[in-house]
């Protein structure tokens, strides 16, 4: 599972953020280089005495740290100019950790934002449902533009008019673009989950009009239009030379708290291209133009954003006097365009790591040459998250993919009929709908109560599926974990947005998705599906472990490290602690002050007793992150309490009014100790060593409290 935007599967995002950097009125001539003369005076970003002048943020789709086959190269691995320029440069944080649900969508906005699903809108990725008022449930799409309403492809105008960023007051999200823009620098974005137009219909509709000329493009060709409009996208600062053209649009955030007026920015590569390679088409690393598939200059698509495509737009933006840029990079164990999934060490695959290692040489070299390098630039790399293969042993045994490729005779996930499932083996029919997933979310017709009859005998049901497994001949429990809305709730995954919110979530056996067929099983309800082969969303370490990778100023030399805990929401409040700028509204991670040198660290954090600030960091991660260790606890008391069947249904009731009171107590106490630890935000505070271990000592009540709940 990889594809990224038109159906539902992986999403794209990931940038560079850059500051304080080269800006010119015009793109540089080919082979002229930007120098200190060239730099935007308005743009500074600066942490303590470190300056930092560029900043390339950058996120994959699935590309591991570790291994998925014992004798097979990582990913990583299998790009060594990658992972050498950030171990030699930095550190590279290989204890790093998704939010839930471990999608693509909800992952980079969270790393985005700094905000888990439920503060960000979009935790149920990369697709969701929305109630309609007769009470069934229509599929939105979580790729929509950061102000589109929901996205529902079969649905003009959705009768939830909630933003498809929305906040839990209901608003629309703020957007990650404006701590950059608000400091005078330009915000360049390629591919970057809803930063940029993500369709030709709405979101045409929403930033041009629906009687633009962009409009009426998007209904003549297509085509054309997905490869001038679309993924490409540069937000500016006031008085920015890049927006002071005819192509420049308003970018409005009508939400944005503070307020954020008088600016512009340009909207796909048609507008962004002439301003930043207005000679000739915008070209890959390795030289080629970037085009889609019928040859049309400008973007490619999201799942033709390899390593070559992406780090050549970036590039350009840099050179250009762009100092901030975003990037996404499409997974590399999937064949594009279109085809079927690589297993670890198949040749396809092995080729695919060579070709992005190979990119990302040049990439280096490059910018090396245009003076962009760790000692003025900041670099942030990481990962969605991790996939899980799913598929037989390679052939032949002990291939190692590099020196002998591996090939799979049995590959692909096992799609599970759950519709299906349940009426053979439950003899259950209630209606209902799912987003499909390794960890899918239920949408019982009629919106039906947690504690109701037909919500309860469904938990039930959904509890007791079992499936013959296709690879190994042995029955399998499919349900692992299932998370109500009470515990969803302190999952992060209930939104500003009552009609989006599942009536549960079911976190599958990781080798298994559900799909939603006919009721009955007359065509097998079980079987491979060789399309895909990697699954993720669900709770599971291989998928919810992945990595970060920083280098640039102010950033410690640590190499591959994994005594810091820490998720994606930790990424944001880091990088703008390094950078010395703030936003206007509370993280939900915190400075991972382990990887910055003390001269970096804001005043209130320099003072700090480190040892009782990271004592209290490490809590507050375990306390509040999806995956930590309070809610691995709650999820699985949860989980027993759904598949319960006591008189009266007690044991269910006794545990949803004690998860309801932990995750009250968990909320208040997660955002008290946040304010300490991300000075990077309106309500950060300063932290005494009195007041962290005092804190500290009450996070880990409130874990061990969950701890005595799941053991019953």
């Amino acid at each position: 599972m990889g594809t990224r935007r038109p159906t539902v599967v992986a999403l794209a995002a990931a940038a560079a953020l850059g500051a304080g950097l080269l800006a010119v009125p015009q793109a540089f001539a080919a082979g002229e280089r930007p120098d200190a003369r060239h730099r935007e005076s308005g743009c500074v970003m600066r942490a303590g005495d470190h300056r930092v002048d560029h900043v390339i943020y950058l996120t994959f789709d699935n590309v591991h740290f570790t291994r998925d086959n014992p004798n097979v190269p990582s990913d990583l691995e299998q790009m060594p100019h990658l992972l050498d320029f950030l171990e030699h440069n930095g550190t590279v944080d290989t204890s790093h950790h998704t939010p839930l649900i471990a999608h693509t969508g909800n992952d980079i906005l969270t790393q985005l934002t700094g905000l888990y699903g439920g503060n960000h809108g979009q935790p149920v990725s990369n697709s969701y449902r929305y109630y309609k008022p007769d009470g069934t449930s229509a599929s939105a799409r979580t790729f929509a533009y950061w102000t589109d309403g929901i996205a529902d492809p079969a649905t003009p105008a959705p009768s939830d008019t909630a933003p498809t960023m929305v906040t839990p007051e209901g608003r629309n999200t703020p957007a990650p673009w404006t701590a950059y823009t608000r400091a005078g620098c330009d915000f360049g974005s390629v591919s970057t989950a809803n930063t940029v137009l993500e369709n030709t219909t709405s979101d045409v509709a929403k930033v041009f009009g629906p009687n633009s000329p962009e409009a009426a493009e998007a209904k003549a060709d297509p085509v054309r239009a997905q490869a001038d409009i679309v993924g490409i996208g540069v937000h500016c600062a006031q008085g920015s030379a890049r927006c002071a053209n005819p192509s420049a649009r308003p970018d409005l955030l009508p939400d944005e708290p503070g307020g954020y007026h008088g600016y512009q920015a340009l909207y796909g590569a048609h507008s962004v291209d002439a301003v930043i390679s207005p000679d000739r088409p915008v070209r890959a690393i390795g030289g080629v133009p970037v085009t889609d598939k019928a040859g049309n200059p400008g973007f490619p698509g999201f799942d033709s954003m390899s390593a070559d495509n992406t780090l050549g737009y970036l590039a350009t933006m840099q050179e250009a006097g762009v100092p901030v840029t975003y990037g996404y990079i499409s997974d590399a164990h999937d064949r594009y365009p279109g085809g079927s999934a690589y297993g670890p060490g198949e040749a396809g695959y092995v080729a695919q790591l060579k070709a992005y290692d190979q990119a990302f040489d040049g990439f280096f070299q490059r910018l090396a040459k245009d003076g962009i390098t760790p000692a003025n630039s900041l670099f942030v790399v990481t990962s969605d998250e991790n996939d899980h293969f799913v598929g037989g042993k390679p052939s032949p045994a002990g291939c190692d993919g590099v020196t002998t490729p591996c090939s799979y005779q049995q590959i692909g996930e096992i799609n599970a009929n759950v519709r299906g499932l349940l009426a053979t083996q439950q003899h259950l029919t209630t209606p209902f709908q799912l987003k499909s997933e390794s960890a899918p979310s239920f949408y019982l017709d009629g919106n039906p109560a947690p504690d109701s009859s037909t919500t309860r005998s469904f938990e039930r049901a959904v509890s007791k599926l079992t499936a013959v497994n296709p690879l190994t001949g042995t029955t399998d429990a499919i349900s692992h974990r299932l998370a109500d809305r009470t515990e969803m709730n302190i999952l992060h995954m209930v939104t500003g947005d009552p009609l989006r919110t599942a009536t549960f979530t079911d976190f599958l056996d990781p080798n298994y998705l559900a799909v939603a067929g006919a009721a009955n099983c007359a065509t097998p309800c079980v079987g491979l599906n060789a399309e895909e082969a990697w699954n993720h969303g669900d709770f599971a370490p291989d998928i919810n472990t992945t990595w970060l990778g920083l280098a640039g100023p102010g950033v410690k030399h640590l190499g591959a490290t994994g005594a810091v805990w820490s998720d994606h929401t930790d990424i944001r409040p880091t990088m703008l602690a390094l950078l010395g700028l703030h936003d206007v509204y509370a993280h939900d991670g915190r400075v991972l002050t382990e990887f910055l040198s003390p001269r970096t660290l804001p005043r209130s954090l320099r003072a700090a007793d480190q040892a009782d600030y990271r004592r209290l960091a490490a809590d507050y991660k375990q306390l509040n992150a999806g995956v930590g260790e309070f809610a691995s606890a709650t999820l699985a008391a949860a989980t027993a309490a759904a598949a319960s069947d006591t008189p009266d249904d007690s044991r269910y009731k006794d545990t949803e009014a004690k998860l309801a009171t932990l995750g009250e107590q968990r909320d208040r106490l997660a955002r008290q100790i946040g304010d300490l630890l991300d000075t990077t935000t309106p309500r950060s505070g300063r932290l005494t060593p009195a007041t962290a271990r005092d804190l500290a000592r009450q996070a880990e009540d409130l874990i061990h409290q969950a701890d005595r709940l799941a053991r019953g």
